[in-house]
């Protein structure tokens, strides 16, 4: 099983080729989501982003022109090196901050030193989590937000009382250190499509 993100305007070209590659194939919708079995055994799950589900007809153009995006959401990116804060209108990115802070990095010294280290590097990191929790208060909107980074950190900002108005949704993002291309690439992975494939 893999799991790929497709853009809806891709979706049905998408379709077409795993019908090209795996035989005709028969589509119904099932647990809020388009499956499609073709007719060498192989399929597909496609989910709608944000975590909506979908109740249409069970063919992929209908799917697809169904996907979009919510009036206003938001993408909070955080890991220990920096964090990426995004409020979005529709597809349009309306305002973001993007921040990197310098936390120490492990060392081989033992002792006295080592827990000197740790100590730094834990307040460092504490340091940057609450400059991204300040950002995300100032930008992002109550409503949903997609996630992604690293989980312990996203959890440690969301964590903060003036963030409770959010709503994480689907999918989360496995991203490296936030920087401009990295949040580019985030808010179109949150609105793409997931089609888990299991091939025969």
């Amino acid at each position: 099983m893999v799991t790929v993100s497709v853009p809806a305007a891709r979706l049905e070209r998408w379709a077409e080729n795993f019908a090209t590659r795996h035989g005709e194939t028969a589509y119904v919708v099932e647990d809020g989501a388009l499956a499609g079995t073709a007719a060498d055994g192989s399929t597909f799950v496609a989910r709608l982003p944000f975590g909506r589900a979908y109740d249409g007809a069970a063919e992929p153009s209908t799917f697809a022109a169904t996907v979009g995006a919510p009036g206003e959401w938001g993408v909070l990116l955080v890991r220990k090196g920096g964090f990426a804060v995004a409020r979005l209108a529709g597809a349009i990115l309306a305002e973001h901050k993007i921040g990197q802070r310098h936390v120490q990095g492990r060392t081989k010294a033992g002792g006295q030193s080592q827990q000197r280290f740790a100590r730094r590097r834990d307040n460092q990191a504490r340091q940057a989590y609450e400059a991204a929790a300040d950002h995300a208060a100032r930008i992002l909107r109550p409503g949903p937000v997609v996630t992604g980074g690293d989980h312990a950190a996203v959890d440690e900002v969301l964590a903060d009382p003036r963030l409770k108005g959010l709503t994480v949704v689907e999918p989360w993002l496995p991203v490296p250190d936030p920087r401009r291309a990295v949040l580019d690439a985030a808010v179109a992975h949150a609105q793409a499509v997931r089609v888990e494939v299991a091939n025969a």
